[in-house]
C-alpha cells in the first residue's frame, strides 16, 4: 500500500514529461478563500518553510507538491510572481519527515480585483478551481477558518457542486487560536453544524509574528498540539497538523486503490487509440521509390473502385463515383432528353411556311419530303445541348472522385502534400486532355443524324405509311374538288383580277415596290382543309422521326462518354501518374512530410510510450494490491 502513492508520482512525472496528461489521476486539491491558512497548512505539513508569504493574493498559480519520504534531504523552491496562470508549477520535497502525498495548491477565492487584477478575477479562480475538483479521482482538502461562519465557506460551495455526496471531500478548520474569547470550535469539529464525509480536523497556523521571529515548523507544531490539549483536550489527537498528514496519507492511498481498475481499464482504451493513430501515421521513409510506387498504386486502384463501386470507404449521405454517373446518364440525361417536346418550337404556321417554301413556284400536289427534312433537322439539333451537358456532369464527377480517394481512402497522401498536389494535378491533367475529345465525339453524333434523314429506317415505315396515305386522299380531294367548278377555291389572301379595276400599285411603276409576301400568310386566318393535313402529316413524320433520334442518342451518348472518357482515365490512369511522377528528382520533393504529421507522430509514439508503462506499472500493482494475504511470491532457482 505505501508504494501507491509513489508510483503515482512517478505517473504525474511521465505526462509532465510528454506535456499532456491521458488520464486523470488520483490526487489532493487544496480549496479555501484567500488568507485562510491553506499554505500555513501545507508548510505544516512539510515541516519546513518553502512558500511565499505576504499581505494579498500570493499564490497565482496551482501548485502540485510531491512530498517524498526518503532519508536524505533535498529541497527546491520555485516562485512565480505575476496574475493568475492555470499552468501548474510542479514541486518535489524529499524530506525524511515528511509521508508519502501529492498535493495541489490553488490560489485562494477573491471576490474583489485589487491592483492590475482583471474584473473577472473571480470567474477566472472558480474556473481554475473547478478544473482541478472536479477530476472524479481527486480528493478536496477544503480550508476554512475557524473564526469565520462555516455556512459562508466559499471552498465548501465549490466543494458542494462537484461532490454532492461528499464522498472526497476532507474539512480542515484554521486559526483555532484566533477565534474571540469565550468561543470555540468544538460543534464545528464535531461535525454537528456542517457534517462532512471524510471527517474535520482542526489546525493551529503560524502567526505573522511567529514568522517575523523565525519559529520554526518543529516548535509550531509542539505548540499546536500544547494548544489542543488546553482547550480542546477530547479531539487532541484527532487533530493538528501532524494528524492531518497521516490522514490524508491514509485517504490518498485508499482513494488510489479504489481508481487502479478504472485507471488501467481507461489507459488501456487510450493505448489502443494511439496505437491506431500511430498506424493511420504511417512510418517514416526510407525507401523513396517503393513508398511512391505504393502511394501512386493505391491511389489509382482506389480510383479506379470508386467508379467501380467496389471501394472500402462507401459514402450513405449521397452518390458517388460509379454510382453518380450512372444516375446522371439514366436520371439527369434519361429525364431531360424525354422532356424535350418533339415538336417543341414549331407552330402549324412555321410548318405551312416551309411547306411553301419546299415547293417553289408551283402548287405542290404532295407534302414535300425537303420541307420534313427542314423541320426534323431543327427538333434533332435540340439534343446537341443536353448530350454536351452529359459530358461536362461526368467530367465534373470524375473531378469529385479525386477529393474522395483523397480525404477517404489514401490517408499517406495527407503526410505528403506535395504529392498530394501532384497527383490532383497529373489527373485533373488528363480528364481536361480528354474532356474536348469526349465532347467532340458526342458533337459527331448529333451530326451524324443529322447528315441522313433515314425515311426507310424499319421504325419510321408506319409514319411513311401515314404520309403516303394522306397524300393518296389529297389528290383524290383535289380532284374531285376540280371537276366540280372550274374555279376552285383561292388562297384567301389573294385578289381576283376582277376585284379590282384599277392597275395593281407597284406594277409598271418602277420606283415603288410592293412586298407581297408580307401577306402572304396571315397569323390570324383559318387554315383550309389541305393546310390542315398537310401540317399533321409533317407533325406526325417529325414526332416519330425525333423519337427515333432521340432513342438513338440516348443509347449512344452514354456509351460515347464511358469509352472516350470513363474508361479510357481508368485504363491510363496508372501509367500516367507514374510516368510523370516516378522521376529521381521529384522523389525527395514529393515525399517530403508535412511538419503537423510528423510532429503528431512524434507525441503520438511519446503517448503511447507512457501509456503502455502506465499500463505495465498498472497491473503490476493491481496484482500485488488485491493479491490475498498469505500468500508468498518467491524467486525459485534453475
Amino acid at each position: 500500500m505505501e508504494t501507491l502513492i509513489p508510483i503515482i508520482n512517478r505517473l504525474q512525472e511521465v505526462f509532465l514529461t510528454v506535456g499532456a496528461e491521458i488520464i486523470q489521476l488520483p490526487q489532493i486539491v487544496v480549496v479555501g478563500s484567500q488568507s485562510s491558512g491553506k499554505s500555513s497548512v501545507l508548510e505544516s505539513l512539510v515541516g519546513c518553510d518553502f512558500l511565499p508569504r505576504g499581505s494579498g493574493i500570493v499564490t497565482r498559480r496551482p501548485l502540485v507538491l510531491q512530498l517524498v519520504n526518503v532519508p536524505p534531504l533535498e529541497e527546491r523552491r520555485k516562485q512565480e510572481h505575476g496574475n493568475y496562470h492555470p499552468e501548474p508549477i510542479h514541486l518535489k520535497i524529499y524530506s525524511p519527515n515528511v509521508l508519502n502525498l501529492t498535493l495541489v495548491d490553488l490560489p485562494g477565492i477573491t471576490k474583489v480585483p485589487v491592483g492590475d487584477q482583471p474584473e473577472d478575477i473571480e470567474t477566472q479562480v472558480q474556473e481554475m478551481i473547478l478544473s482541478f475538483i472536479s477530476n472524479p479521482n481527486s480528493l478536496i482538502l477544503c480550508v476554512s477558518p475557524a473564526n469565520s461562519d462555516l455556512a459562508t465557506s466559499d471552498a465548501l460551495k465549490l466543494a458542494r457542486e462537484v461532490d454532492p455526496d461528499g464522498r472526497r471531500t476532507l474539512l480542515v478548520v484554521s486559526k483555532l487560536d484566533l477565534m474571540d474569547a469565550g468561543t470555540d470550535a468544538l460543534e464545528v469539529l464535531l461535525g454537528r453544524v456542517i457534517p462532512v464525509r471524510l471527517g474535520i480536523i482542526g489546525v493551529v497556523n503560524r502567526s505573522q509574528h511567529d514568522l517575523n521571529t523565525q519559529k520554526t515548523v518543529a516548535d509550531a507544531c509542539r505548540d499546536e498540539q500544547a494548544f489542543l490539549q488546553r482547550h480542546y483536550p477530547s479531539l487532541a489527537s484527532r487533530c493538528g497538523s501532524r494528524y492531518l498528514a497521516r490522514t490524508l496519507s491514509r485517504l490518498l492511498m485508499h482513494h488510489i486503490r479504489d481508481c487502479l481498475p478504472e485507471l488501467k481499464t481507461r489507459v488501456t482504451v487510450l493505448s489502443a487509440q494511439y496505437q491506431a493513430r500511430l498506424s493511420s501515421y504511417g512510418e517514416p521513409v526510407e525507401d523513396h521509390s517503393a513508398t511512391l510506387l505504393q502511394i501512386v498504386t493505391k491511389f489509382a486502384t482506389d480510383y479506379c473502385n470508386t467508379i467501380e463501386g467496389t471501394a472500402r470507404h462507401i459514402q450513405t449521405s449521397e452518390l458517388c463515383g460509379g454510382a453518380r454517373i450512372c444516375y446522371i446518364f439514366h436520371e439527369t440525361f434519361g429525364r431531360t432528353l424525354q422532356s424535350i417536346d418533339p415538336l417543341g418550337g414549331l407552330t402549324e404556321l412555321d410548318i405551312l411556311t416551309a411547306i411553301r417554301n419546299a415547293t417553289g413556284p408551283r402548287p405542290a400536289l404532295f407534302v414535300p419530303e425537303v420541307s420534313f427534312e427542314l423541320l426534323v433537322k431543327r427538333q434533332i439539333k435540340r439534343l446537341e445541348e443536353p448530350s454536351l451537358r452529359c459530358v461536362e456532369l461526368v467530367h465534373e464527377e470524375l473531378q469529385r472522385i479525386i477529393q474522395h480517394c483523397s480525404s477517404y481512402s489514401t490517408q499517406e497522401l495527407l503526410r505528403f502534400p506535395k504529392l498530394h498536389d501532384s497527383i490532383v494535378e497529373v489527373v485533373t491533367s488528363l480528364l481536361r486532355k480528354r474532356l474536348p475529345i469526349t465532347n467532340e465525339m458526342v458533337h459527331n453524333l448529333v451530326a451524324i443524324e443529322l447528315a441522313y434523314i433515314n425515311t426507310k429506317h424499319p421504325d419510321f415505315t408506319d409514319a411513311a405509311q401515314v404520309s403516303a396515305s394522306v397524300n393518296s386522299q389529297q389528290v383524290f380531294m383535289y380532284i374531285q374538288t376540280h371537276t366540280e367548278s372550274l374555279d376552285g377555291k383561292r388562297w384567301k389572301n389573294e385578289k381576283l383580277p376582277s376585284e379590282d379595276k384599277g392597275s395593281v400599285p407597284g406594277f409598271g411603276s418602277p420606283s415603288k415596290a410592293v412586298n407581297l409576301l408580307d401577306t402572304a400568310v396571315p397569323i390570324s386566318r383559318k387554315l383550309s382543309a389541305r393546310e390542315q393535313r398537310d401540317c399533321e402529316v409533317i407533325q406526325r413524320l417529325i414526332k416519330s422521326y425525333f423519337l427515333i433520334v432521340r432513342k438513338n442518342i440516348q443509347d449512344s451518348v452514354p456509351k460515347t462518354v464511358m469509352h472516350f472518357l470513363v474508361n479510357f482515365v481508368k485504363e491510363r490512369l496508372q501509367s500516367e501518374l507514374v510516368g510523370q511522377l516516378y522521376k529521381q528528382p521529384l522523389l525527395q520533393e514529393l515525399l517530403i512530410e508535412s511538419q503537423d504529421t510528423a510532429q503528431q507522430r512524434t507525441e503520438v509514439s511519446h503517448m503511447l510510450e507512457v501509456s503502455v508503462c502506465t499500463v505495465v506499472i498498472l497491473i503490476i500493482f493491481i496484482s500485488f494490491t488485491y493479491m490475498p494475504k498469505g500468500i508468498l511470491v518467491t524467486r525459485r532457482s534453475y
